[in-house]
Protein backbone atom coordinates (compact mmCIF):
# COMPACT_ATOMS: atom_id res chain seq x y z
CA UNK A 1 0.00 0.00 0.00
CA UNK A 2 1.25 3.77 -0.78
CA UNK A 3 2.54 6.02 1.87
CA UNK A 4 4.55 8.36 1.71
CA UNK A 5 6.47 7.65 5.16
CA UNK A 6 9.44 5.09 4.81
CA UNK A 7 11.11 3.59 7.75
CA UNK A 8 14.54 2.15 7.79
CA UNK A 9 16.71 0.05 10.54
CA UNK A 10 20.20 1.70 10.50
CA UNK A 11 23.71 -0.53 11.77
CA UNK A 12 23.64 -0.84 15.43
CA UNK A 13 27.68 -0.84 16.48
CA UNK A 14 28.07 -2.98 20.19
CA UNK A 15 31.30 0.28 20.80
CA UNK A 16 28.37 3.22 20.07
CA UNK A 17 28.72 5.45 22.86
CA UNK A 18 25.52 7.06 22.50
CA UNK A 19 21.68 5.28 22.46
CA UNK A 20 20.97 4.12 19.69
CA UNK A 21 18.50 5.34 16.75
CA UNK A 22 16.72 2.13 16.00
CA UNK A 23 14.36 3.02 13.54
CA UNK A 24 14.92 5.93 11.16
CA UNK A 25 11.75 7.77 9.80
CA UNK A 26 11.47 9.74 5.98
CA UNK A 27 8.85 10.77 3.82
CA UNK A 28 9.04 10.45 0.17
CA UNK A 29 7.57 13.40 -1.77
CA UNK A 30 3.84 12.65 -4.13
CA UNK A 31 5.54 13.71 -7.27
CA UNK A 32 8.12 10.55 -7.46
CA UNK A 33 4.49 8.38 -7.78
CA UNK A 34 3.15 10.22 -10.55
CA UNK A 35 4.80 9.69 -13.43
CA UNK A 36 3.53 12.67 -15.90
CA UNK A 37 0.93 15.26 -14.54
CA UNK A 38 -2.47 13.87 -16.02
CA UNK A 39 -4.51 16.62 -17.62
CA UNK A 40 -7.12 18.18 -15.88
CA UNK A 41 -6.40 17.70 -12.21
CA UNK A 42 -8.40 18.92 -9.40
CA UNK A 43 -7.30 22.28 -8.20
CA UNK A 44 -7.28 24.23 -4.78
CA UNK A 45 -8.83 27.51 -4.86
CA UNK A 46 -6.36 30.21 -4.57
CA UNK A 47 -5.96 31.12 -1.04
CA UNK A 48 -5.99 27.39 -0.16
CA UNK A 49 -2.84 26.67 -2.79
CA UNK A 50 -1.15 29.60 -1.26
CA UNK A 51 -1.67 28.16 2.01
CA UNK A 52 -0.51 24.21 0.68
CA UNK A 53 1.82 25.82 -1.85
CA UNK A 54 1.34 23.70 -4.13
CA UNK A 55 -2.30 24.50 -6.72
CA UNK A 56 -2.97 20.34 -6.80
CA UNK A 57 -4.16 18.42 -4.40
CA UNK A 58 -2.61 15.39 -5.11
CA UNK A 59 0.93 16.98 -4.55
CA UNK A 60 0.08 18.09 -1.18
CA UNK A 61 1.47 16.17 1.50
CA UNK A 62 0.26 17.50 4.96
CA UNK A 63 3.34 16.74 7.15
CA UNK A 64 2.19 16.41 10.78
CA UNK A 65 5.81 16.39 12.51
CA UNK A 66 8.33 13.30 13.57
CA UNK A 67 6.23 10.40 15.06
CA UNK A 68 7.06 8.71 17.94
CA UNK A 69 9.79 6.51 17.30
CA UNK A 70 8.10 3.87 19.18
CA UNK A 71 5.24 3.72 17.20
CA UNK A 72 7.30 2.89 14.11
CA UNK A 73 9.68 0.32 16.06
CA UNK A 74 6.15 -1.87 17.14
CA UNK A 75 4.91 -2.34 12.83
Amino acid sequence: MFTPRKTWHPYVSPFDPCPPMRVKVYETPQHLYLQVQPPNLQQFDPMTALKAGTLWPVYYNDYDGRPKIEEESKK
